[in-house]
């Protein structure tokens, strides 16, 4: 294998590859703040979750401490792992959808969007019921704009999941 990397190295060196600039978005012109909405509730539910599992017993069996240990891994790595799609999906929303007219138009936009990526990183950091529903305040003031900017009025409702915490949706029609 060191004979391999050394032939590399070598060719590299006497014919180095082009540096190549490519642009790999396509402009599908499909967007839409759902998944960073979706995303805070499992954040907020994670955090009920951690906070409804009880602590095993002193007396309990490694068994029952296997157990809770397991759910409060996979309640954590959920977190944290909604959180880091809340801010690829705002990340996305900001870079590719969102342009100079439409901040002209929001001049929150920036700071809001700003803000929501901080309170992701919150909601990674802690189990902190207060900064995930932030984080979902955060979506739903995100998607009553990007709703705006397409001409697309919305609407506060009850969500269907356990989290029953309000969304903003689109009206059609």
């Amino acid at each position: 294998m060191a004979l391999l990397h050394s032939l590399l190295r070598t060719l590299d060196r006497v014919s180095p590859a082009k540096v190549a600039y490519a642009h790999c978005d396509i402009p599908c012109g499909i967007y839409d703040p759902h998944h960073a909405q979706m995303a805070a509730h499992t954040v907020i539910r994670m955090v009920d979750l951690i906070g409804q599992l009880e602590k095993p017993a002193a007396n309990a069996t490694p068994e029952q401490r296997q157990e809770y240990t397991n759910k409060l891994a996979r309640y954590i790595a959920t977190k944290e792992q909604h959180s880091e799609i809340y801010k690829t999906e705002l990340r996305v929303l900001w870079a590719d959808y969102f342009k100079p007219e439409h901040v002209q138009q929001f001049p929150q936009l920036h700071d809001l969007v700003w803000k929501a990526l901080k309170s992701a990183s919150k909601g990674r950091q802690e189990i902190n019921l207060a900064a995930s529903e932030e984080m979902l305040r955060q979506a739903n003031e995100v998607a009553t704009i990007f709703w705006k900017t397409k001409g697309v009025p919305t609407y506060a409702a009850k969500s269907p999941y356990p989290t029953g915490r309000e969304t903003v949706y689109p009206k059609i029609g």
